[in-house]
């Protein structure tokens, strides 16, 4: 059975032990990040985490309890997502699609609505009074500074939503998308809405602007865990995250009617803000924002959200997430995507066996792949695969490994890279789009890549010397050993 809402996933958290209630007051003002952080960094993870006496920034008691760390393990990401490991979802897909399909990922993806699986679970509107619309707040009765949005950081830019589904709508094709943005509160009710120009929400936004057009916005927080995390999901964009967070449960999402604009939004969300971009609005001040690559994005001019209307349950729960110097709670919500759409990689690039990005990468940073090699060069190919593929068209350095590396433990995967190259002949150089949080490039949005081969080298490849075996101890010893250990009086 599917969970619902947030409050089904913090119950089910809660049966497991895996939530922690914190009942002392403490403030949203970067107590809960500090909290929250040493929690993330801790062996697994550490526990979900429910403030349920934050203080605001006034100092005043927040009348809605904090949410964080819900995603932060494996085991709770495929709890959200119903399976008992990641890899189920992804072998699902894999099933679906083996047919014949375009070539391009893109294209895989895009035939999803089309097969009948998924078609089963489109999202359905219901009527009535949703659990999301219990109290509605207009205009002048909006107060965001009433509401405990945290400020993470010392150098923010101020209080930021982070765990939310922005819904838009594509103006041309009537589309719906649903992205994981960060939004700024800058007033009562004024927002700062960060859209990388790489994300579909600032495609939507461009267009609207050019045609003059006033632009509705949504902003869910809470729901049911598949759609949050279908929210963070590189999904194309001709795919609706709500019709595949359906597939991913296996019953729809269900939505309602928005109170304000024509959208429609999560009937189980905890809150929804309801508001609009004017086009002929000068952009605002965003950031600076203490990020997800453990650096400040630096502030930048972003377009203004004005909230009409907040709705909410009568109780709500305020869902967060913070980001920072790595591991985070994103790492877990990247590792999903990464188990998830791994077999989508491998019919486009068949060769490959997994993939894996590391946390110190922060996603786009560093790509471990291991590849079943069957001719000379075929390192290169995967690599310029890889920088074909979406938003892997960011990755700033891909490793290649053989099939027998374990590029899931970095440690394994750096000592075997560190062995097998000769860095003249085993680099290899690119340019291409760069992460925009990347600061160290040397433009904006664009920059160098770098590639390395890191498997066993091939005479065809220009490599005349013997390469070496493995120190591996034998099968028999191994067994013998095993047969004793109880009677050495060692424990390890």
């Amino acid at each position: 059975m599917a969970l619902d809402n947030l409050r089904d996933f913090l119950g089910a958290l809660d049966a497991r032990g895996e939530l922690v209630r914190v009942e002392r007051p403490v403030a949203v003002d970067k107590e809960i990040t500090e909290i929250a952080d040493r929690c993330m960094k801790s062996r697994g993870g550490g526990p979900a985490l429910l403030f349920t006496r934050p203080t605001l920034l006034s100092g005043a008691a927040a009348r809605q309890p904090v949410a964080v760390n819900l995603f932060g393990s494996s085991a709770r990401m495929a709890l959200a997502l119903g399976v008992d490991c990641l890899d189920d979802i992804g072998e699902r897909i894999a099933t679906l699609l083996n047919l014949k399909v375009p070539d391009s990922l893109l294209g895989k993806l895009a035939m999803l609505p089309q097969l009948a699986e998924v078609a089963k679970f489109p999202p359905k509107t219901m009527g009535g009074k949703p659990p999301c619309q219990e109290v509605v707040l207009r205009a002048d009765d909006v107060d965001l500074s009433q509401f405990p949005v945290p400020v993470c950081w010392p150098e923010d830019g101020g209080p930021y939503i982070t765990l939310a589904g922005v819904i838009t709508r594509d103006p041309r094709t009537g589309v719906r998308n649903v992205g994981m943005y960060r939004v700024q509160v800058i007033g009562r009710r004024e927002l700062a809405m960060h859209w990388q120009r790489h994300k579909v929400g600032a495609a939507h936004w461009r267009e609207m602007a050019q045609r003059g057009e006033t632009m509705p916005v949504a902003i869910a927080l809470g729901g049911d865990p598949a759609s949050i995390y279908a929210a963070s999901a590189p999904l194309p964009p001709t795919i609706d995250e709500y019709l595949f967070a359906g597939f991913l449960r296996k019953e729809p999402v269900r939505l309602a009617k928005a109170m304000t604009s024509d959208l429609e939004v999560p009937a189980e969300a905890e809150l929804v803000l309801e508001g609009h971009i004017d086009p002929r609005e000068e952009l605002v001040l965003e950031g600076p924002f203490g990020d997800h690559t453990g650096f400040y994005s630096l502030a930048d001019y972003y377009p203004k959200v004005h909230v009409t209307a907040v709705t909410m349950r009568g109780e709500p729960v305020w869902p967060h997430t913070i980001v920072g110097r790595p591991p985070m709670e994103d790492y877990w919500l990247g590792h999903a995507t990464e188990r998830i759409f791994l077999p989508l990689l491998k019919l486009t690039i068949p060769e490959v066996v997994d993939i894996h990005m590391p946390a110190a990468g922060i996603f786009h940073n560093l790509v471990f792949v291991s590849i079943d090699k069957q001719y000379p060069g075929q390192a290169y190919k995967v690599m310029n695969g890889l920088w074909g593929q979406g938003l892997m068209s960011l990755a700033k350095v891909i490793v290649v490994f053989d099939r027998d590396v374990n590029v899931q433990d970095p440690q394994e995967a750096w000592w075997v890279a560190l062995n097998h190259i000769d860095p003249e002949r085993d680099v290899r150089f690119s340019m291409g789009p760069i992460d925009v949080l990347d600061h160290s490039s040397r433009g904006f949005t664009f920059g160098s890549k770098m590639g390395i081969d890191a498997t066993r080298k091939w005479k065809e490849e220009g490599f005349t010397r013997e390469w070496p075996n493995r120190i591996v101890m034998d099968a028999a010893t191994k067994r013998r050993v095993d047969e004793m250990w109880k009677d050495l009086g060692i424990e390890l």
